[in-house]
């Protein structure tokens, strides 16, 4: 069975000037963050602009995917979307291509009730064989998933962990308490709580900042794992200001455009959204230098 732990990435996706996944960049994202220390990968999630993709890049972004890590993390494929049949279809090419995983969001736009999410949630888990985590992000979709919603899911084969994105640290502990007598893990999807949902029993986190600075994500896990609490929560406190730049530029650009500055090129991000404006780019700079991520 997978464990679900330590540092994944949720990648960005790279496109080209036509909004076209770009391979080769996603290759060197790719390498740039196992690099860093990453203990697995994760394609098509909200940070990689799933929405902004059609069904055949999908496939082929999880195709170069599996072939560039080449076993060497596990690989979490996103399957999320409106309806439960397109979920259940985005788990056929997961498995097809050997993933670790499919991570899958609540569904968005519509505001199902816990009834109809426990249904949703279990028939994607039985269409494949393949493990699932499920994702928690109400602010991208208006679902909050609450404790007790996860610990019945916690119940069903191949769910095997959650990341919770509500930044309510009450809620992911509850999710942590409720659950620690099963084989699931949960996972810190808030960037500034890593480190509090590791002293809750957590067992990583989903980052988008490890596409920026991988190594810096890893730090805070290597030094809680040793027993250097002082550590890891100074890596916390410089990675908490990259995160909170976020706010420079619509989901998801930031992080793009970090790694366009840091020379790890990755395209535009897929419209409507834009790139920061310059008086932000410049800030981002700072930060980015400030955290050592960049020289002047």
């Amino acid at each position: 069975m997978l464990e679900v732990r330590g540092v994944v990435p949720p990648l960005i996706t790279p496109v080209d000037e036509q909004e076209k996944l770009d391979t080769g960049a996603l290759r060197n994202l790719i390498e740039h963050v196992i690099k860093g220390g990453v203990h697995g990968v994760f394609i098509l999630g909200s940070t990689g602009e799933f929405y902004g993709l059609e069904f055949e890049e999908k496939v082929r972004a999880i195709e170069v995917t599996m072939e560039q890590v080449n076993g060497r993390v596990p690989v979490y494929v996103g399957a999320s979307a409106i309806t439960t049949k397109e979920c259940i279809k985005l788990t056929g090419p997961a498995k097809r291509y050997g993933a670790a995983a499919v991570t899958v969001l609540t569904p968005m736009f519509i505001s199902p009730n816990e009834t109809e999410l426990y249904s949703h949630f279990r028939a994607i888990a039985e269409a494949e064989d393949i493990p699932n985590v499920i994702y928690n992000n109400p602010d991208r979709t208006g679902v909050n998933m609450s404790a007790g919603l996860i610990e019945k899911l916690a119940d069903i084969p191949n769910i095997v962990g959650a990341k919770d994105t509500s930044g309510d640290m009450t809620l992911t502990a509850e999710y942590i308490r409720r659950t620690r007598d099963k084989d699931f893990s949960v996972m810190a999807g808030k960037d500034t709580l890593i480190l509090a949902t590791l002293v809750y029993g957590g067992t990583g986190c989903v980052a988008g900042t490890a596409n920026v600075v991988p190594g810096l994500v890893v730090e805070i896990y290597d030094k809680f794992m040793a027993g250097d609490m002082n550590g890891a929560l100074d890596a916390q406190y410089r990675l908490s200001q990259l995160r909170l730049a976020y706010n420079l530029g619509s989901f998801p650009v930031v992080p793009k455009d970090a790694l366009n500055l840091m020379g790890i090129p990755v395209g535009h991000p897929i419209r409507p959204i834009q790139p920061v404006n310059d008086a932000n780019k410049e800030k981002l700079k700072e930060i980015l230098i400030k955290i050592g991520a960049m020289v002047k």
